[in-house]
């Protein structure tokens, strides 16, 4: 008997699943790529008394027909590694929808545990299940929880520990018309879960006894039987004979049409007031997923999120900038107090706080923003956003499923151009994984909030507003012209699951959000604070060694240099070049490079913007300026991290170059249009 029961996940996406197994594993999960492809599947480990399971989060399908990667992959786990039970997680109130994977499941040969999830949408519907007939029905366990409430996972996990090697585990108990008339030779109706017709049931038959004289050894003689007559590609390379005088052509569509027959006899026997009440979602999405209104509304609802992350976040950063200027000040006095080297007293105050505790004070913003995200994401808003902008970008001659990674964007651009996996043409994806950076990324928020509120004031919300749309447009704009540059016109369609509006889940916010302020502060402690450090010192020392006066430094030098080719777009200073070239590293860092330039230690306080604004001034460095440079900082190269990931997922030099330099052309061209447009009017 084995220590450890291995439990495989599976279900349709937007089922709950992964807010299942996070109940289960919490935030301590190991994400993980199956080797030599790039689909992910996570792992966590958990405890039941005395018994424990290592469980695995597979990717979310809707069959096991092995069309897609994911299909594949999944059903390669559960048939080749020791999978000793598969929890099938159904959507409770789409029961009609997920059956069709749970009954391919039941066919594997597996023991399978349907985890009746939803069952709070369930009863807010008015509607129930008969949880003694659907066992019955499909002789398997069947067991409500909501994830969401977190109700029935003990029970769950019970089932699963008592039922791993089982794979039928009730005894079938068949009503419909088929099992009367029935004239097949076996009781198959007393044996399966689904029963076919008499004509597809003798074909079993007769390639079951086929595979038995060709000497092929196999657990499940059945399911390669049903896969030989849906002529699955990889089944027939495997067993290596001829059926052809048996199925001439593919009964696919027929095993599927009579699947779905059987679904309707289960539905129709279990499912009460199921047309009872109007589902709540129908009639939002009347509104959400308008033609017309629908693209109106999302940019509606980002304007919200944007106002929530301005009014809110400013609220609570005060008390940011209170601490840090505190700490500022102890600091300063302590070192002083030490008798420490005007160098220490330097880099520690006017490098390392003013460049990590600035960026540091953003971290109120930085949160709402995700906060209102995660909020959106776990409802089951975004995915219609996706659905609602694969028409506009339809008629721009693009893919809607390009706009994905996209939207992900908005979070960050590292996990965004990862998801482009998700398009198999190789040429979509790296058109893909071109534009997915111009999409604004939280890391750029930072440079938003203090220049616009520098700048622009009462308007400071708008400003930073108008850059995820720019962004936006301009991704569009740059695919849909490459698509017209390409040869190749096929459109993929978008196919995506729409799923029921919920409350959003307390402890999945928690996780996402955490997850999210927790890399926030660990890039602040690491490459911030070395970015700093390298920024301070390339402005502290010449190549005689230490200066007093900056315009000296090495910092300069470099800036100098490249500041001519910036001067058409309003950002001829060293300063600014400068600060944009420590962006490489990670975008916050353009903010804390301008508090180490200015030697200013509380950036983001109204007394450090006012300081900054009165230096910029003196550049000649005024509203003008600060928007271009805004556009510039949405455009041009990511940071270092995403450059990693495109290199990894293009798996060429020569297209994440060519990207790089892409993406600071289309910089330098926007943010040149801006200033001298402007420049004509102001």
């Amino acid at each position: 008997m084995k220590e450890e029961l291995q439990v495989g996940f599976v279900g349709n996406p937007n089922c709950g699943k992964t807010t299942l197994f996070n109940a289960y594993t919490g935030a301590k999960l190991k994400v993980a790529n199956w080797p030599g492809v790039t689909v992910e599947k996570k792992e966590g480990a958990m405890k039941y008394h005395s018994h424990r399971f290592k469980l695995v989060d597979l990717p979310g399908i809707y069959s096991l027909t092995s069309y897609t990667m994911e299909e594949k992959l999944t059903r390669q786990f559960i048939l080749e590694d020791d999978v000793d039970v598969i929890i099938d997680v159904a959507d409770a109130s789409a029961l009609e929808r997920n059956l069709y994977l749970t009954l391919q499941l039941i066919e594997l040969g597996k023991p399978v545990v349907l985890a009746l999830n939803m069952m709070d949408i369930v009863e807010e519907r008015g509607m129930e299940i008969d949880l003694h007939r659907l066992p019955e029905m499909l002789g398997i366990p069947c067991i409500p929880v909501s994830a969401r409430k977190r109700t029935g996972l003990d029970i769950l996990m019970h089932t699963v520990a008592h039922h791993k090697e089982k794979k039928q585990q009730i005894d079938l108990e068949h009503q419909h018309p088929n099992s009367k008339k029935s004239k097949h030779v076996h009781p198959h109706h007393s044996e399966y879960a689904m029963v076919y017709s008499d004509e597809i049931e003798d074909k079993i038959d007769a390639v079951i006894g086929r595979l038995k004289e060709a000497g092929f050894e196999t657990n499940n003689y059945r399911w390669h039987a049903i896969k030989l007559l849906e002529h699955d590609e990889e089944i027939m390379e495997k067993c290596q004979i001829s059926l052809k005088d048996i199925v001439p052509e593919s009964m696919e569509t027929q095993i599927i049409n009579e699947k779905y027959d059987f679904i309707d006899e289960v539905i129709e026997e279990c499912l009460v007031n199921k047309s009872q009440k109007a589902a709540a979602t129908d009639k939002a999405d009347r509104l959400l997923t308008h033609p017309v209104w629908g693209v109106p509304i999302f940019l509606g609802i980002m304007a919200l999120v944007f106002f929530l992350t301005f009014t809110v976040g400013d609220f609570l950063k005060g008390g940011f900038e209170v601490a840090l200027s505190y700490i500022s000040d102890a600091c300063y006095n302590g070192l002083h107090a030490m008798n420490a080297s005007p160098v220490l007293i330097s880099l520690i105050v006017d490098g390392i706080i003013a460049g990590v505790g600035g960026i540091l004070t953003f971290l109120p913003n930085i949160f709402i923003l995700f906060l209102a995200l995660a909020f959106l994401e776990d409802s089951g808003y975004m995915s219609r956003v996706a659905y609602v902008m694969d028409g506009l970008m339809g008629k721009l001659g693009l893919s809607g499923r390009a706009f994905i990674p996209m939207l992900l964007g908005f979070g960050c651009t590292v996990p965004a151009i990862m998801a482009s996996r998700a398009l198999e043409d190789v040429r979509d994806r790296r058109r893909t994984i071109l534009v997915t950076p111009f999409m604004s990324c939280s890391a750029r928020l930072p440079i938003y909030v203090l220049f616009s509120q520098m700048f622009f004031k009462e308007h400071a919300m708008w400003a930073a507003y108008s850059m995820y749309v720019i962004g936006l447009l301009i991704a569009i704009l740059v695919a849909f012209v490459m698509h017209k540059a390409n040869k190749k016109n096929a459109i993929s369609p978008l196919l995506i699951e729409l799923p029921e509006y919920k409350t959003p889940n307390a402890r999945t916010i928690f996780i996402y959000v955490w997850d999210k302020v927790k890399d926030y502060l660990t890039k602040a402690g690491t490459t911030i604070f070395i970015a700093s450090i390298i920024i301070w010192f390339l402005l502290n020392f010449g190549t005689h060694g230490m200066v007093d006066d900056m315009s000296e430094s090495l910092g300069a030098a470099i800036g100098k240099v490249v500041a001519p080719l910036l001067v058409p777009a309003g950002l001829g200073m060293w300063q600014v070049v400068l600060a944009l070239i420590s962006g490489v590293a990670a975008k916050e860092v353009v903010v804390s490079s301008f508090g180490v330039i200015f030697g200013i230690a509380n950036i983001n306080s109204q007394a450090g913007m006012d300081s900054l604004v009165a230096s910029l001034a003196g550049y000649h460095f005024g509203a003008l300026n600060a928007y271009a440079l805004m556009i510039f900082c949405l455009l041009y190269t990511p940071c270092a991290a995403t450059i990693g990931v495109m290199k990894r997922e293009l798996k060429s030099t020569k297209w994440t170059l060519f990207a790089v330099c892409f993406q600071l052309v289309v910089a330098w061209l926007a943010a040149t249009l801006v200033f001298q447009i402007g420049s004509l009017f102001i």
